[in-house]
């Protein structure tokens, strides 16, 4: 009994040749089975399509493109000519098309469309040595006075240093090749190209050991309530220098813009906590009310009616400990949520060494931190952010009128009543064991 499908010896081969003689190129195999798909491509008949291309150019045809293809409907690569009279929004949009110019391009245009709606709470994190670039005054200060950013968390060392404008003490440009062993001869310490005398340390730390020495510090408290009581002493200080707007934690202070630490020993800030404690003052920043002020804020945001952004500048600790509040509120706290709304990151870091920083807004769905729903809304700009966040900040103020300030710091009390309201809704405290062993043949 003969195979239905069974062929006589040659048949394909005589098919073959039937379907060149007719004139047009053979259909070439879908990945989508039952689909052909006619059209040039790297994977069908080479003699036959370079055959083809050039009858069409002796024959002067115009060449069609496959633009019915849905890889191919992006915007054409076609640029503006740069002629000096572009603004920074003509450049960015219209020559800012491919590798991580593009994704520094679709950064701006989410930001801008997206994020500042006035319905979404912006977080940002601040991590590598921006404040002294110069990046406090340059871009930071603006975005904050613009209502851009409304909670901020940052490196201890970020905040230490913005300090050293608001007291007016110097940071210079330098040269990198220098000697390190010169410049510690010569009293000059360095952070790669920037250099700034020993003593501006020094006047810092004299500064922070003062002020910390207030009744007002006497207690235990949130990091946010630190470095808003910081601002406000260095507010003064440039106020009496006749500096004007310098330091971040001068404005955070002034615009009710609550500023956390993830870490707050990892920096000078902390150390001079820390030795003061030795002479018995009552200073202490208190990790637990950051964990929960910060997700309080996630869930006021959301409960509001409104949505949640963060602007990630670096990684590290303060991305995670931007991130997780998301995990507190859903795993922790047992509260339903999604996820935060907008993710939008500048960092150098890869995703493949399994560090946080390079982390990406993928894999943090599963987590919980990011609205799997909203995922296209996420972008990664892999590229330094000194040079990201200045084209970031001028393409934002050029784009969108200023929003109103939220002053989240002022709202603390309130945000954290609507945490505990929720938590308490759910079923409160967790159950707990007579005897912690109990618990632990369970887990094994």
């Amino acid at each position: 009994m003969k195979k239905s499908g069974k062929r006589g010896k040659g048949g394909g081969r005589r098919e073959a040749e039937d379907g060149r003689r007719d004139g047009r190129p053979r259909g070439l195999k879908s990945s989508r089975p039952g689909r052909t798909v006619e059209r040039s491509s790297a994977a069908g008949p080479k003699a036959e399509q370079k055959r083809a291309a050039e009858e069409r150019e002796q024959a002067g045809v115009q060449h069609t493109s496959h633009e019915t293809s849905r890889f191919l409907r992006g915007q054409r690569i076609d640029p503006r000519r740069i002629d000096g009279t572009e603004r920074i929004v003509d450049l960015i949009d219209g020559t800012f098309l491919a590798y991580n110019a593009a994704r520094l391009r679709e950064a701006c245009q989410l930001f801008t469309q997206k994020m500042l709606e006035p319905d979404v709470t912006i977080g940002m994190t601040l991590t590598g040595a921006l404040t002294p670039a110069g990046l406090g005054m340059a871009a930071l200060i603006p975005l904050i006075e613009a209502g851009f950013v409304d909670w901020i968390i940052s490196t201890g060392a970020n905040l230490y240093h913005d300090t050293h404008f608001g007291l007016g003490l110097a940071m210079h440009r330098g040269n990198a090749q220098e000697s390190d062993v010169v410049l510690r001869e010569e009293g000059v310490v360095r952070i790669y190209d920037i250099f700034f005398d020993y003593d501006v340390l020094l006047s810092t730390d004299a500064f922070f050991r003062k002020i910390i020495q207030g009744p007002e510090f006497q207690r235990p408290m949130s990091s946010a309530e630190f470095h808003n009581l910081c601002g406000k002493y260095v507010r003064e200080r440039e106020k009496a220098l006749g500096l004007g707007q310098k330091s971040l934690l001068s404005a955070a202070y002034a615009c009710g813009v609550p500023i956390y630490t993830s870490s707050p020993g990892d920096s000078s800030i902390g150390m001079n906590v820390a030795a003061l404690a030795l002479d018995g003052n009552r200073c202490v920043i208190d990790p637990n009310a950051d964990v929960n002020e910060t997700a309080s804020i996630v869930l006021g945001a959301k409960r509001g009616g409104g949505r949640s952004g963060v602007l990630i500048a670096g990684g590290g600790s303060p991305k995670n400990f931007m991130l997780q509040t998301e995990p507190q509120i859903q795993e922790v706290l047992g509260i339903d949520e999604k996820g935060h709304d907008f993710f939008l990151q500048i960092t150098d870091a890869r995703p493949d060494t399994g560090g946080l920083s390079g982390a990406t807004p993928a894999e943090a769905v599963s987590w919980g931190k990011i609205d799997p729903d909203r995922l296209p809304d996420a972008v990664v700009c892999y590229l330094d952010s000194t040079v990201a966040l200045p084209l970031l900040t001028s393409y934002a103020l050029a784009t969108r009128p200023k929003r109103p300030l939220r002053r989240l710091y002022d709202r603390r009390r309130e945000l954290m009543d609507l945490l505990r309201d929720e938590y308490e809704r759910v079923g409160g405290e967790p159950s707990v064991a007579e005897e912690a062993d109990a618990k632990l043949p369970m887990h094994r």
